[in-house]
């Protein structure tokens, strides 16, 4: 039977279709009607880019509508590699994966002399179409014309696994796809984000490059419309899927994945930060980084309470971890607070849970230590393990419990923790996904070869050893509590743990379910059922169709939802798993 599940959700935007343009044919003849109405002899295009943009497709494609163009590229005044370098290396440090997140802003890193230079150079022009592009192209020129190009960050990904695309102004490229990505995370994408944060609000156009050679553009009156409209309803981001070590079948069968040489380990459906969205207007798909829609609509997506707390930052993530026919997760820890702000400049942690979705027969979450262990022992034969030649005995340290369908464990920073092979889990957790502090990767190599990256030195000073059997039993396994029933629901409290700042609600629901705006937006995944509608109780927004394991978004300007079987689900007993931030 194929799948139900939606791999290519998107959000319909109404009464803007007029206002987007696919192909560098249309964008070309809309940008050429808009240099006529502007009337001058000389037009300045200012294109300012994300860092990962194509510049060279771009540049060719708008030569195709204008073959006497002149192109400026905003990167000839920007500082060199490495001065680029020596002024962000504290930040990067040599770890692998793990930096401080950077501070900079995108001025820091240009040349006033340079600027002057090509400013120089832009004003001894006296007609023609001058096109000024780049990185801090707005640096450069205000422009009569201001466009912005994007793309999301799992499509900077593939662009370093490709090795198409380096880190910008490196001046050693790394093959490394950690320390790409590492580069990105801390320095590039947090400066990236503060210039779009100034600079989106003034831009005429908006660009969409993500797919090669298949650029879409809309107008910012039509893209913040669209922001705007999807603040008003429930919606879901654009999920991707990628293979690890570990991975297992679950995945690629439930979810109609096409087979790879390696099974997929993740997937990625419920984390705004690297999720992507889809905008439909009217024929033309635009496609956009989530991360835009928690910038420019931060209180109406979030809610006020959580916006005073975390800024404009989305703190939820729901993703799968698929060990069904796998292998075990590496036995890990996360940072306590205090530890990931002094060590890595994050505000907050990464609590988490494993909701188990699915699970075989025998499968296990190692979750707290056995009571009455040696740290010292345990930390010497995490040692020798990490060493080569000495395989860590787990379970010697290590609780170990059963997992069955609809277990959900709770897992507050510092306590050690993995799924064993054979679980399916929904991680509901909060969003500082890349600290994960490995203590043993059960003596195995990552799909490139090399050993994957163990961080025992941090991991050894954020282990709580006072999180033992007892502690555990009573916390942190199937601490489920009954909120309240009534005709055809339930309603369950299933965690987070009262360390945790995320609370989570379970309904088993045959008969429609009233959700009300507590504050904070809410996360949710259909965790059993094939389909259900969510819909307004006052008609604000389209009922909204969503199917078995997909996670949906109910933004905070929703007052109230009801959640209710649909299509084949009608007549049967159906489950959602709720996240929110707790006030």
């Amino acid at each position: 039977m194929l799948s139900s599940y939606d791999k290519e959700p998107f959000i319909a935007i109404r009464g803007w279709e007029d206002e987007a343009w696919h192909g560098y044919e249309a964008i070309g003849g809309e940008l050429s009607a808009a240099i006529e109405r502007l009337g001058k002899r000389k037009t300045v295009v200012v294109l300012e880019c994300y860092p990962g943009v194509r510049q060279e497709e771009v540049i060719a494609g708008f030569r195709r509508a204008n073959h006497s163009l002149t192109v400026v590229k905003a990167e000839e005044a920007a500082l060199t590699p490495d001065a680029v370098d020596n002024i962000v290396e504290r930040y990067l440090t040599d770890d692998r994966v793990f930096g401080y997140t950077a501070p900079f802003r995108i001025e820091e890193f240009y040349d006033s002399e340079r600027i002057s230079s090509l400013r120089s150079r832009i004003d001894g022009l006296e007609e023609g179409i001058v096109l000024v592009i780049g990185f801090g192209a707005s640096l450069i020129a205000r422009g009569d014309l201001f466009i912005y190009a994007d793309l999301a960050r799992w499509e900077i990904q593939q662009r370093y696994r490709a090795r198409e695309l380096g880190n910008w102004r490196a001046g050693r490229q790394e093959d490394d796809i950690l320390r790409l990505y590492k580069r990105g995370f801390f320095f590039e994408w947090r400066m990236a984000d503060r210039l779009k944060k100034k600079r989106l609000g003034e831009i005429d156009y908006y660009l969409d490059t993500n797919a090669q050679d298949s650029p879409k553009m809309v107008t910012r009156q039509a893209l913040f419309e669209g922001l705007a409209q999807a603040a008003s309803r429930p919606f879901r981001l654009v999920p991707y899927f990628d293979p690890g070590v570990w991975g297992g079948t679950w995945l690629e069968k439930h979810i109609d994945l096409p087979k790879r040489e390696h099974p997929y380990a993740w997937g990625f459906d419920g984390v705004p930060e690297e999720n992507s969205l889809y905008f439909q207007y009217g024929s033309t798909l635009v496609e956009l980084p989530a991360i835009n829609l928690v910038i420019f609509q931060s209180i109406r997506l979030l809610g006020e309470k959580v916006y005073a707390r975390f800024g404009a930052e989305f703190p939820i993530r729901f993703d799968f971890l698929d060990t069904i026919g796998g292998q075990p997760l590496s036995l890990q820890v996360h940072p306590t607070t205090e530890y990931i702000r002094e060590h890595f400049g994050m505000t907050y942690t990464q609590d988490e849970s494993y909701y188990i979705l699915d699970a075989s027969p025998g499968a296990q979450v190692y979750l707290g230590l056995q009571e009455g262990i040696s740290s010292k022992e345990m930390l010497e034969d995490l040692r020798k393990a990490q060493a080569g030649g000495y395989t860590f005995p787990a379970e010697k340290y290590v609780n170990s419990f059963p997992a069955a369908k609809h277990d959900h464990f709770l897992i507050p920073a510092g306590t050690v923790h993995c799924s064993a092979a054979g679980c399916m889990v929904l991680e509901i957790s909060a969003t500082p996904y890349i600290f994960t502090f490995k203590l043993w990767d059960w003596d195995r190599l990552g799909l490139d070869g090399k050993p994957r990256p163990v961080h025992l030195e941090h991991g050894e000073q954020v282990i709580r050893w006072d999180r033992t059997t007892p502690w555990i039993e009573s916390e942190c396994v199937n601490n489920i509590e009954s909120i309240g029933e009534g005709k055809g629901w339930q309603e369950e409290r299933t965690g987070l743990h009262e360390l945790e700042f995320i609370e989570t609600r379970r309904h088993r629901f045959s008969e429609p379910v009233l959700h009300t705006q507590n504050g904070s937006v809410h996360m949710l995944n259909l965790i059993e059922g094939e389909e259900a509608t969510i819909e307004s109780p006052d008609g604000s927004f389209e009922p909204f169709v969503v199917h078995y394991a997909e996670t949906f978004i109910v933004p905070a300007s929703i007052a109230s939802y009801t959640i209710r079987p649909s299509g084949p689900s009608v007549g049967k007993t159906l489950a959602t798993i709720k996240a929110y931030v707790r006030a």
